[in-house]
């Protein structure tokens, strides 16, 4: 058996960069699936989760602003305007922000379950905490 193919060594950094701005605007459940393992379509799906169509936009909002301070533009986006999933396609890489009961229904982990999940590779850090937290 072949090993599945690596992204481009920018991809992973741009993957990364998304997950942390998501994680600045406290994005629920954040998952990085790594599809170009089993399609040609993309190499990864960034999953992220709020609590309010509000929060999805502001998630949605941090994600293509931190990648355009980086010069990254994304092909589409979609959804923002009814905030329950809204889509960024970056080509390579795409960002996923749905509420909570969206991401259940639609279930693309579930439906994704054969591409490696590559979330502890991009997780943000975790907060240190103080001697008396």
């Amino acid at each position: 058996m072949t090993p599945a193919p690596t992204a481009p060594p920018d991809i992973p950094a741009r993957v990364e960069s998304a997950v942390l701005a998501a994680a600045d605007r406290q994005a629920r459940d954040l998952r990085v699936l790594r599809l170009g393992a089993v399609t040609s379509f993309t190499e990864y799906f960034v999953l992220a989760s709020g609590t309010n169509e509000r929060q999805v936009q502001a998630i949605a909002d941090a994600v293509e602003e931190r990648l355009r301070a980086a010069g990254v533009r994304p092909l589409n986006i979609e959804g923002h305007n009814t905030g329950h999933w809204v889509l960024l396609d970056y080509g390579d890489f795409l960002v996923h922000v749905f509420t909570e009961e969206r991401r259940r229904f639609y279930g693309l982990e579930r439906l994704w379950a054969d591409a490696p999940d590559e979330t502890e590779r991009f997780a943000p850090p975790a907060p240190v905490r103080g001697a008396g937290g």
